[in-house]
């Protein structure tokens, strides 16, 4: 292989890695929730290549109230799916969407575009 061939074969694989790590493995931030005045667990999540935060941390047996904000136009983000609490969203650019429910067992529990691209994980502390 001359030279040149072999600073483009490295390059693309650089590349592929980082666009793996980017996309599935860098986090986007952590958050516990707050608790609101009437008792529920809020956090606010921006939609824009990514969940932020994609890390969310919330108690068992209280209410949660999750209010995605989509900022962005690609087909990928436009529903949210919590598998493991039978839950879903569709998520129109620029309006905020809550979904609400109360996580009764402790755990990790993983949510995600109707893909599987866009990745976040829902912590329920005992």
């Amino acid at each position: 292989m001359s030279p040149d061939q072999i600073i483009v074969t490295v390059s693309g694989l650089l590349l592929s890695v980082f666009i793996a790590w980017f996309f599935w493995l860098a986090p986007k931030g952590k958050a516990r929730a707050a608790l609101g005045a009437s008792g529920v667990q809020e956090v606010a999540i921006t939609v824009k290549g990514g969940y932020s935060p994609d890390i969310i941390v919330v108690k068992a047996g209280q209410p949660v109230r999750l209010t995605f904000t989509r900022q962005e136009s690609a087909s990928c983000s436009e529903q949210v799916i919590f598998s493991d609490f039978g839950k879903s969203a569709a998520l129109p650019e620029g309006e905020p969407v809550s979904l609400e429910f109360t996580p009764e067992a402790p755990g990790e529990y993983d949510f995600h575009c109707q893909m599987g691209m866009l990745r976040g994980k829902l912590v329920v502390e005992g």
